[in-house]
């Protein structure tokens, strides 16, 4: 797309190939690195670092829905070109959408630092590693219209999540800390909500590329699959007697959540003693 010409990253694809690379090399050296060596703390560091993405996330959350309001975008199915200086606006705020997508690449260092690697899951690397990516794709060829809708609802969700997380670290904040429980929910309800209003334009048709549509709703559908299989996992399944009396509680649940879900969602996950 011509409108995005000579935005940092965007001009080659090697940039992101390169750190994609770097991400998951980090990974294998980091967990080599820290084998024999006692897991960091990290406290005031992730303290900032998730509240820097929860500040992150709701500027972009409250910026998508001025830019779509003022472009009087269509819910329902959004082009490419109708809306003028709106499309740029909006097309601005998914650029920083996608880059945001490295900057989240550091759940996986902490996780790394803190010798979490339990929670570096299949699930995990492939969130990480293919989001940055795919909004590259999405930045260069289809950067407004339609392509609003996931990120809207994903930097709501990422401002309960990342607050949550943020605030879980300070020991006398987590009493207060009760929304919880509603995360894994709805995670699941932003998923198959961008899968309905990406299908809906296939149905009726505003000239957004077919293919674009297609591949999002295909994408879309694995993260349900692979959210559904932890939450099987974790509500659906009830522990055998001895499962509980063998298992620690710690090592499946924490905090009502399976560990496939805070790694995929995120780098934070309180300790044990925290439990």
């Amino acid at each position: 797309d011509p409108r995005v010409r000579g935005w940092f990253l965007l001009d080659s694809y090697l940039p992101t190939f390169f750190l994609t690379g770097a991400y998951l090399l980090c990974i294998w050296l980091g967990n080599k690195f820290m084998k024999n060596r006692p897991p960091f703390s990290l406290r005031p560091h992730l303290i900032v670092y998730n509240l820097g993405i929860t500040l992150l996330s709701f500027y972009m959350l409250i910026e998508l829905i001025l830019a779509t309001w003022e472009g009087g975008y269509n819910l329902q199915c959004q082009n490419l070109h109708s809306a003028g200086e709106a499309d740029i606006r909006v097309a601005k705020v998914l650029w920083w959408y996608y880059f945001s997508k490295v900057i989240e690449f550091m759940d996986t260092i902490f996780f790394v630092l803190r010798k979490k690697s339990s929670q570096i899951t299949f699930l995990h690397v492939y969130h990480h590693a293919t989001m940055f990516n795919i909004w590259w794709c999405v930045l260069n060829w289809i950067p407004c219209g339609q392509s609003f809708f996931g990120p809207t609802l994903n930097s709501f969700i990422h401002v309960l999540m990342y607050s949550y997380y943020g605030l879980s670290v300070i020991p006398s904040m987590r009493k207060y800390l009760w929304w919880k429980k509603y995360l894994t929910q709805a995670q699941l309800i932003q998923f198959l909500l961008t899968i309905v209003h990406t299908l809906s334009a296939a149905v009726k048709p505003c000239g957004f590329p077919f293919g674009c549509l297609m591949f999002q709703s295909s994408y879309m559908a694995t993260l349900v699959i692979l959210f559904i299989n932890f939450y099987i996992k974790t509500y659906r399944k009830a522990p055998s007697r001895t499962a509980v009396k063998e298992t620690p509680a710690t090592t499946e649940i924490k905090n009502g959540f399976h560990k496939d879900y805070f790694a995929a969602a995120n780098g934070l996950q309180n300790n044990k003693k925290a439990q």
